[in-house]
C-alpha cells in the first residue's frame, strides 16, 4: 500500500485543530471519570441539569446541542446511577421531568469543568457568518467520510461505556 501525501499545505492544520479538540475533549472525559465516575458526556448533562431543573430530555437535548436520542440514553445511565430523578410533569401528566438528586448535587459540587461547555462557548461566540462557515465544512467532512446515518453520540460517550463493561463496571 502506498502512502499518499496531500499537496493542500493547510490539510495539516486542520488535522492538528481536530487533533487538539478532540484530546481536550478525551482527556476532560478522563478526569471526569478520575474525579466522579461518570463519563464526560454524563456529566455535562448532569451539570446542564443543575443550571435549570426541572427539565424535560429535549429541553436538555437543546441545552447540550445533542441529538434527543443520545441525551435520554446518557440520562437513563444518570437515573441508574441515582444521580437524577424522572417524575411526571404536574401539568402534562405525558411529559416527564429530570431533576438532580441530593446525591447528583453532591457530585456536580466537586465535578471538574468540562471541555464540552468551553467547545460550546467557543462556538457560540464565533460571529454568525464563521458558525455557518464551520458548520458547513465540518458537514461536508463528514458527509466525505461517510459519516452519515445515525444520530451521533456525545463525545465519548460509546467509548466510556465499552471501557467500563470491559472491567466488569457495566
Amino acid at each position: 500500500m502506498g502512502s499518499h501525501v496531500s499537496s493542500a499545505p493547510d490539510t495539516r492544520d486542520v488535522l492538528d485543530a481536530i487533533r487538539r479538540i478532540v484530546h481536550a475533549l478525551r482527556e476532560s472525559s478522563r478526569q471526569a471519570e478520575q474525579h466522579t465516575g461518570l463519563s464526560g458526556a454524563q456529566l455535562f448533562v448532569l451539570q446542564k441539569l443543575a443550571e435549570a431543573a426541572p427539565a424535560s430530555v429535549n429541553d436538555l437535548a437543546a441545552r447540550t446541542h445533542t441529538h434527543q436520542s443520545s441525551v435520554s440514553t446518557v440520562v437513563a445511565r444518570l437515573v441508574a446511577a441515582r444521580l437524577v430523578t424522572r417524575t411526571r410533569s404536574a401539568t402534562d401528566r405525558r411529559s416527564v421531568q429530570l431533576a438532580l438528586t441530593p446525591a447528583g448535587r453532591r457530585l456536580i459540587e466537586r465535578a471538574p469543568d468540562v471541555a464540552q461547555e468551553r467547545l460550546v462557548r467557543a462556538i457560540d461566540s464565533l460571529p454568525s457568518r464563521r458558525r455557518q462557515a464551520l458548520a458547513s465544512t465540518l458537514g461536508a467532512l463528514a458527509d466525505a467520510l461517510a459519516l452519515v446515518g445515525k444520530a451521533p453520540t456525545m463525545f465519548f460517550e460509546d467509548a466510556s461505556r465499552r471501557k467500563r463493561r470491559g472491567t466488569g463496571r457495566g
